[in-house]
């Protein structure tokens, strides 16, 4: 099985954002997801395969505590009233069955073993990740910013015109994924990283959102480039994507909770590791069934004795 590469945190002018690197065809380890300087709210990206990171350190945080297992609090809000999901198909999904296999995906994490990782984290009252996920919304995007090299700030008017045209609610509980179609192009997608996460205010509500584009069979972004569990290589490598920032929001939403020293989030700490995999049918890899559908999903980091990459708590 091929290994990823470390993930890497670019600095952008505006806000601050976290996402996952590139996968590696050959390169091993993970390197550094590093925080931005200037402005407060920096935009910060999760690093392609086989880019190290290093450089500038996160921001310093002095209410920072719980050490013990690899990773720390640093005072911020977690999700901890469950997370609702809304999609915006941006671009073109007419029969790409992505349509199908990522709405599976979401909807399976809820109550799964592998969420449940999110409730060994917990804010400053002990208040804990829930193991809940709500596929609460979706709409579509037909190209209404181009498709031709968006823009992080891009991304955004796309999150704030679905929310003040009434597409989808207004939710301080939910996560907007951003998912373009692979005709889209995407400044540093798939040359600097797979997809991030960050927050901004909309209309007055703190928003969380993310971006996680459709790579195809490049091998950048996509650990199995032939064949794939659900027969659709770019939709199957998205959902790797998808759960990693999904859970990475749920801990670290305003980008000022959960992270360690070297400012990796909890998925960043096992990206592009995958544990014990089965082979599905059509001789591509799996390493869990939810919703009845078979994916290959990245691990996540347990906050549990002494901290430990998984696929289940």
């Amino acid at each position: 099985m091929k290994v990823l590469w470390p993930l890497i945190r670019c600095a952008a002018p505006t806000a601050l954002v976290v996402g996952v690197l590139l996968s590696p065809l050959a390169a091993s380890g993970a390197g550094p997801e590093v925080a931005s300087p200037g402005a407060a709210h920096a935009i910060v990206h999760d690093s392609i395969r086989g880019r190290s990171g290093g450089g500038i350190p996160f921001p310093a945080n002095t209410r920072t505590t719980k050490t013990t297992n690899g990773i720390s609090y640093h005072g911020g809000a977690v999700m901890n009233s469950g997370t609702n999901v809304y999609i915006i198909w941006y671009g073109s999904w007419s029969g790409n069955t992505a349509t199908t296999i990522l709405p599976t995906l979401i909807s399976g994490l809820s109550g799964s073993a592998y969420f449940n990782i999110n409730t060994t984290y917990s804010d400053s009252s002990n208040r804990k990740v829930p193991n809940s996920v709500t596929l609460a919304g979706q709409t579509t995007d037909a190209y209404s910013q181009g498709a031709v090299n968006l823009s992080d700030n891009q991304i955004n008017a796309i999150v704030t015109s679905a929310i003040t045209t009434n597409s989808l609610p207004r939710d301080a509980n939910g996560l907007y994924f951003v998912l373009t179609s692979q005709d889209v192009t995407k400044s540093g997608f798939l040359t600097s990283y797979c997809g991030w996460h960050t927050h901004g205010s909309i209309s007055g509500t703190d928003v969380k959102y993310s971006f996680v584009g459709n790579p195809g069979t490049n091998g950048a972004c996509s650990m199995q480039t032939t064949s794939s569990p659900n027969g659709n290589v770019g939709a199957d490598a998205m959902a790797s994507v998808v759960a990693h920032e999904l859970e990475e929001t749920a801990t670290d939403p305003d980008l000022n909770a959960w992270y360690d020293t070297r400012g990796m989030e909890n998925a960043d700490k096992c990206a592009w590791t995958f544990g014990a995999t089965a082979t599905a049918a059509n001789g591509s890899h799996y390493n869990m069934t939810l919703g009845g559908t078979q994916f290959l999903i990245q691990r996540n980091w347990v906050n549990a004795t002494g901290g430990y990459c998984s696929l289940s708590f």
